[in-house]
């Protein structure tokens, strides 16, 4: 410890230059490091880790950089954590660090780190990590007389009062090499002659590990709870529920702390386990359960059996399904699967399983939740579309991470997915949803093998009606991403008057500065605000953040420059879906033409269509070329309208938050196998650690035929608030979905209050009804002058500088209803 000035090198022979190498050795000189600009020499970050804080009711990062010749795992100083939330610094891409110190643990001998106080932020991908071959085999830097703290450094936070770190974005997913998987059953013979039955313990003495072994087989997995927060001398703050069964009935089973890690994952439904050394509590009654009448068992719901690491020492032997034996009488898993046909037909809340053929798949979203004690929590969720043969409708799902993120992750279309302990949900307005509990489980293709409802009826049934179908017609009806919202608004906007915390909660225009400034990232809000709509404009393609040069950043100090997208007015005529990467030969294509003629000296559009064969290879640039001409020959006033007051109360709005909008994550993509991978990593969360696949093709932009930028001022004009408005246009669009389509008049008010263009166009039948232009459409925006009007909003962050704005619905005043 006496000579701190070099480093020990687990690997000898490393002739390159090493920046990180360079930063250590001068902290062995100084507590703390400012680096010019020329100096910070970019580094990659290729794993960022989250834990509970030490310090403070919140959490703590961990990033690990190299430079190409050295791995260093360094602490992220705290003023820096905003970086992380709104993913401006993450992994796969470089970084330049402008400040850092070392600090040295004073309570452990032999440990300390780096800590990152500034740093600026590169371009989206790394030019470092491209040129690593194996980043696993670059060496740990480690400060002379530290080499110990390796061992600590590979799985563990830096701040050594925590032992293990939490998933990067909810606290409900296993994450870490302590998390054991795979099969650890035991041999062993077992004397099960004498086993006490759950009964017997519903009844009898409740001395805890008097109690004889116990014999069942889980036929329930909750997700798995995370209850850690600042001051808790727990090191692992873990919970999960599961339910278990012999042949008297069922009972709640709690697997405790330490215990999580071990057994969590090796735990699943159908396996059966010999208890020995376990306590009895009462139960705990303010937690969800899963519906279990179907087993039709006996439910023992006044203690459950809990299993500790001390106090005493639980004995958990799981058991060969191989050496189970029918004497022991254990009762079969059993489940309640239901055809899309049934749905409508069962009552709200009930529990069900469902099986399906992925369609659409949305990108995964967060939202907030809404416990009151410890840190702050997220949950994250996806809508699902799944068919099963038995309706035109698909059953419309809404998955909740259930501790399961490697296959929650892998949800994609042409997948058949099966999941477990939904819930009904009927909504005003819309189709009848399915929700997942805190025992839902799910399961997508190659997972199924050995699974208990393999020989269920009805999925043996959904398996020969996939057998009929053909890959390339289902491909046609496939999405993936984009913003989407389920359930529709109902027809009349309710307000509470007695109750504030509405669904869809009604703001002030201040409120919503607010929300916007501390959304997170993939974070979705739905709020309402009330005002008018002073202006209209037609734009022709969502926006494109420009990529981050390392030269333009500013210190991460200071505040980041928003990246203005180029946005363009015009109208972008959506090309026809066969103009889609899976298509061969020829093919025919839809073009809308553009005649101009003079009147006046104004321009007016005359529309006719047209029919043209085009080569699929051709099909890109043909469209680009129709675009550019209708571009240049459109008169862009006819595409815009302003209220005739909105160029004075402009003057005097305080504030105009104008950053949201529409942009490329917002438009739902084609699926198509060949991009599978770049459209998977698309729309999940950005990922703990890099992996050289995340490196993959980029994904294709999106056909959008553009969207509406509509100005919503305040209902005291004090702040104006521009949000997208994407009217669904297609039947193909999976915005359809449960989405009423009474007919209306195509103006600017009806297409707002609506969502969609009248009538939808179904693509499938190559339907010729044209559809309203846009330029139609804002004409008749005057009808909004001046009209008290109630909006709804969905705002995600979508990372970075991309904040997302967009109106689902609007409502006049008269259709408010108070309750």
């Amino acid at each position: 410890m006496e000579d701190n000035s070099s480093c020990s090198s687990m690997v000898t022979g490393i002739p390159q230059t090493s920046f990180l190498l360079r930063i250590l050795d001068r902290l062995s000189c100084t507590n703390c490091l400012k680096l010019e600009a020329e100096e910070a020499a970019p580094v990659a970050v290729i794993s960022l880790q989250r834990y509970l804080s030490e310090q403070a009711e919140g959490y703590s990062y961990d990033l690990t950089v190299t430079d190409g010749v050295w791995r260093a795992k360094c602490f992220l100083h705290s003023s820096l954590n905003q970086l992380v939330h709104k993913n401006i610094l993450k992994t796969g891409a470089d970084i330049h660090i402008t400040r850092c110190s070392f600090a040295y643990n004073e309570r452990r001998l032999g440990h300390g780190y780096v800590c990152i106080e500034e740093l600026r932020c590169g371009g989206e991908s790394s030019t470092i990590l491209s040129a690593v071959n194996d980043v696993c085999s670059l060496p740990m830097l480690v400060k002379q007389g530290m080499e110990r703290s390796v061992a600590l450094q590979r799985d563990a936070p830096l701040q050594l009062s925590r032992k293990h770190y939490l998933a990067l974005w909810n606290n409900d997913a296993p994450e870490g090499d302590m998390w054991r998987s795979g099969s650890s059953s035991s041999d062993t013979a077992l004397d099960v002659s004498r086993v006490v039955l759950l009964s017997s313990l519903e009844s009898g003495p409740r001395d805890p590990w008097k109690c004889l072994p116990l014999l069942v087989k889980i036929i329930h997995k909750s997700r798995l709870r995370y209850y850690g927060r600042s001051g808790l001398k727990i090191d692992y703050p873990y919970q999960a529920y599961f339910e278990v069964a012999d042949q008297s009935g069922t009972m709640s089973l709690v697997l405790w702390n330490e215990l999580c890690p071990e057994f969590y994952q090796r735990l699943t439904v159908g396996t059966v386990l010999h208890l020995q050394n376990y306590t009895l509590k009462q139960s705990y009654s303010n937690r969800s359960r899963p519906q279990m009448d179907h087993h039709r068992m006996q439910i023992f719901t006044s203690v459950e059996i809990c299993l500790n690491r001390h106090k005493p020492t639980a004995i958990i032997t799981v058991i060969p399904p191989k050496n189970v034996r029918p004497e022991w009488m254990l009762p079969d898993v059993s489940y309640q699967f239901i055809s899309r046909s049934e749905l409508e037909k069962l009552a709200n809340n009930a529990a069900c399983d469902v099986i399906g053929l992925v369609t659409f798949v949305g990108r995964v979203e967060r939202i907030k939740s809404k416990v009151n004690k410890g840190p702050e929590k997220y949950w994250t969720y996806r809508w699902v579309h799944a068919l099963d043969g038995t309706s035109d409708r698909p059953f419309v799902l809404e998955l909740f991470s259930s501790s399961q993120m490697d296959i929650f992750s892998r949800i994609c279309p042409m997948t058949y997915l099966v999941c477990t302990q939904m819930r009904v949900c009927h909504v005003e307005g819309s189709l009848p949803f399915l929700t997942s509990s805190c025992e839902t489980e799910m399961f997508v293709t190659g997972c199924h093998k050995g699974q208990p409802y393999v020989s269920d009826p009805r999925v043996k049934d959904f398996i020969q009606w996939t057998k009929t179908q053909k890959d390339n017609v289902v491909l046609q009806k496939t999405a993936v991403g984009g913003h989407y919202c389920y359930p529709h608004p109902p027809r009349t906007f309710p307000q509470s008057v007695a109750d504030s915390s509405a669904q869809v909660p009604l703001v002030s225009a201040e409120d919503l500065k607010q929300e916007l400034a501390l959304l997170q990232y993939r974070e979705h809000k739905k709020l309402a605000i009330q005002g008018q709509i002073t202006a209209v404009r037609y734009m022709g393609r969502p926006k494109t953040p420009h990529s981050h040069r390392p030269e333009d950043e500013e210190a991460v100090s200071e505040q980041h420059s928003q990246s203005s997208a180029a946005e363009q007015e015009n109208r972008l005529p959506s090309p026809s879906s066969d103009c889609s990467s899976t298509g061969r030969g020829k093919r025919r294509v839809l073009i809308r033409k553009a005649a101009q003629s003079s009147n006046n000296g104004g321009t007016s559009a005359k529309r006719r269509l047209a029919y043209e064969n085009v080569e699929d290879d051709n099909c890109d640039s043909a469209y680009e070329e129709r675009v550019e001409t209708q571009n240049q020959s459109r008169d862009s006033n006819a595409l815009s309208w302003e209220s005739s007051s909105w160029a004075t109360q402009r003057q005097e709005v305080s504030e105009h938050l104008s950053d949201g909008g529409l942009y490329q994550d917002s438009i739902a993509r084609r699926f198509a196998l060949e991009e599978k991978d770049a459209l998977l990593q698309c729309g999940n969360l950005q990922p703990t650690r890099w992996h050289p696949d995340d490196a993959a093709d980029a994904v294709p932009p999106t056909n959008c035929s553009g969207f509406y930028q509509v100005t919503i001022l305040g209902i005291n004009k004090r702040i104006a608030v521009d949000a997208a408005y994407s009217p669904v246009v297609s039947s193909d669009d999976p915005r359809t979905v449960g989405l009423p389509q009474d007919p209306h008049g195509n103006t600017m008010l009806s297409c707002l209050s609506s969502g969609f263009l009248c009538p939808l166009v179904d693509a499938a039948s190559h339907s010729e009804q044209a559809l309203p232009e846009p330029h139609e459409i804002v004409a008749t925006a005057g009808e909004l002058e001046d009209t008290h009007v109630v909006c709804i909003l969905d705002l995600c962050h979508l990372g970075g500088d991309e904040v997302e704005i967009v109106i689902t619905k609007v409502y006049k005043v008269s259709e408010v209803s108070l309750n």
